[in-house]
């Protein structure tokens, strides 16, 4: 086959089960696009028991889930939020939209995640916040943070864009602090399209997130007939998704096992075929704690310098394979210089972010197209 006419393989797909259309039509017989309708409510039913957390409420984007975040914690001006570099940006927008200052630490080499051990040496009495980012699905050593943030009491917020059906000693992530955020954006593991959730652990916090998400109005409660009128209560915005993009991540969520398994399994046939050049240390593998059981929701590989990882980039595109980097450490950039400091010594942000790579993974990736990964990556290295 040409290279004109070769299959590409993307770097991802975004999950379609097959029953997705069957859904949307019963919505749109339903008539009832705007938020807070029937789809609505039993996607916030399924991910209850999915996440095992208080309360969850489905956002328009995890964005705004991290932003009613940022309102719930109550930070104000010259408040101060900890944070990893090696996140996306809403992690961090998201707080200094209230005014506050940024600390960032290092993360781990082995995880990606922020180092645990490096967050006390951050903390100021100004402290308000430590947000964490369970990176690819493999989760943060909750218990040293959720322990740091209980003597200083200190929020913890749990960035789980990337986590959902991901574990921590048994506990799925998204439970395991004060408030949770996740993403169903098309590229994560169960998409809507666009969309997010808030999912709340402290239930003291679940009647004002509900305020906010409605404009800042006490509509909620009316619809509830614990009012006869609803008014305005509260700082909000426009926060509910539609009915439409619920309908389609109701299929989703229904199946999450089985979207679950066959991502672990694409992990693992990519974790397994690596090893070689793993054990002569030509690339690094991400490392899963013993408390952690991931999700799958992406794979990566780190390599000697910046200038091998470009190449390997090229010569997997040369294959037909997209595979990418990943983020540009949020300290570096302009922003970043204005609204944050790096606390402590940058060891691994930067360094590791310029040599890390992600090969495709997603639902449909076959058992074939895997191989073909496998394949162009040993070449590369024997060449």
């Amino acid at each position: 086959m040409n290279k004109a006419t070769q299959k590409i393989i993307p770097f991802n797909k975004p999950c379609v089960l097959g029953n997705e259309l069957s859904a949307l039509s019963e919505c749109i017989s339903l008539k009832k696009f705007s938020g807070d309708g029937p789809f609505t409510k039993k996607c916030q039913s399924l991910l209850e028991k999915l996440t095992q957390s208080s309360k969850a409420l489905l956002t328009t984007s995890c964005t705004d889930a991290l932003e009613m975040s940022a309102i719930l914690a109550n930070i104000q001006p010259g408040d101060e939020v900890i944070a990893p570099s090696f996140t996306f940006v809403s992690t961090v927008n998201a707080f200094i939209l209230r005014g506050a200052h940024i600390k960032f630490v290092d993360v781990s080499p082995l995880t990606m995640n922020i180092d645990e051990n490096l967050i006390e040496a951050a903390i100021t009495p100004k402290t308000k916040a430590i947000v964490v980012v369970h990176y690819g699905g493999i989760a943060c050593n909750m218990d040293i943070i959720n322990a740091l943030a209980k003597a200083h009491r200190i929020t913890v917020i749990e960035d789980a864009a990337q986590a959902l059906m991901g574990e921590y000693k048994g506990r799925r992530l998204g439970s395991i602090s004060d408030i949770a955020c996740l993403s169903f954006h098309e590229t994560k593991n169960y998409n809507a399209g666009e969309g997010g959730s808030i999912l709340l652990n402290d239930e003291s916090l679940v009647e004002r997130a509900e305020i906010i998400r409605e404009k800042g109005t006490d509509r909620s409660k009316f619809y509830r007939g614990l009012v006869d009128k609803y008014t305005w209560a509260d700082i909000g915005s426009s926060i509910l998704p539609s009915e439409l993009n619920d309908s389609f991540l109701f299929c989703q969520l229904e199946d999450a096992d089985i979207i679950n398994n066959k991502r672990r399994q694409i992990w693992a046939t990519y974790q397994e075929g690596l090893q070689d050049l793993s054990r002569s240390e030509t690339i690094e593998l991400a490392t899963v704690p013993d408390y952690a059981k991931h999700n799958g929701h992406l794979f990566y590989l780190k390599v000697k310098t910046a200038k091998v990882r470009d190449a390997l980039i090229q010569h997997l595109k040369a294959e037909g394979i997209m595979a990418v980097f990943h983020y540009i450490p949020l300290h570096s950039s302009p922003a970043g210089i204005k609204f944050s400091k790096f606390v402590g010594v940058d060891n691994v942000t930067t360094d590791s972010s310029e040599r890390l790579l992600r090969l495709p993974l997603f639902y449909d990736l076959t058992h074939q197209e895997q191989a073909k990964v496998l394949d162009s990556v040993d070449s590369f290295f024997r060449k």
